[in-house]
């Protein structure tokens, strides 16, 4: 081995340390040390350690993927004021006996709940062809399509949307298997209705 190899090997190795120092913590976020330790768990503990995922989780990620929260706001309901979710809750607890009489009958085709639904005063909610509402709080539909096997089937009941404030709903099913009434704030792309997965 000639007597210069050390020398060229000690300077290109300090610079390919340098090198993969500055590019490795491109972009990353430091914390002290101290906090780094006490805060991050074990490089075999990680999940991205071990999967190759993201190491960033949102703060209330569902699933834990990266941009889940981003992904899934249009399926996230708007707040309620106070006043207006204690007024659909009212509403809520007087379509709730209507439906869960309807379950135990086994009706639950859209026509036979709009009828009961409408027995108790609400009005059919208008609106125009460009989603301008023209009048009326009561939405009775059939349910939405559901991919089973290999197509689309629609299953027996009925969904039911009552837009009780701008900020305030109470959105409900009944079906073979169950029925179910709650009150939530409006969905930023469907309104009362809570939109379907795959955006």
């Amino acid at each position: 081995m000639p007597a210069s190899t050390p020398v060229v090997r000690g300077p290109l190795a300090a610079v390919a340390l340098v090198l993969v120092a500055t590019l490795s913590a491109c972009g990353d976020l430091h914390a002290s040390e101290a906090t780094a330790r006490a805060a991050t768990p074990s490089a075999s503990t990680t999940p991205s350690a071990s999967t190759g995922a993201s190491p960033y989780v949102e703060p209330g990620a569902g699933d834990g993927a990266p941009h889940y929260n981003e992904n899934n706001a249009y399926r996230r309901s708007r707040e309620m004021s106070p006043a207006h979710a204690k007024d659909a809750e009212r509403e809520a607890g007087r379509i709730r006996p209507v439906l869960k009489r309807l379950w135990e009958r086994r009706k639950w085709d859209p026509a036979t709940v709009r009828a009961a639904l409408l027995r108790l005063g609400y009005e059919e909610e208008r609106v125009t062809k460009d989603g301008k509402r023209l009048g009326g709080t009561l939405t009775v539909t059939g349910m939405s399509p559901r991919w089973k096997d290999d197509g689309y089937v629609t299953p027996e009941g009925t969904r039911v949307a009552l837009r009780v404030h701008d900020d305030a709903c109470v959105t409900a099913f009944v079906q073979k298997s169950n029925f179910e009434v709650r009150a939530n704030g409006p969905y930023p792309e469907t309104g009362c209705f809570e939109p379907p997965y795959g955006h």
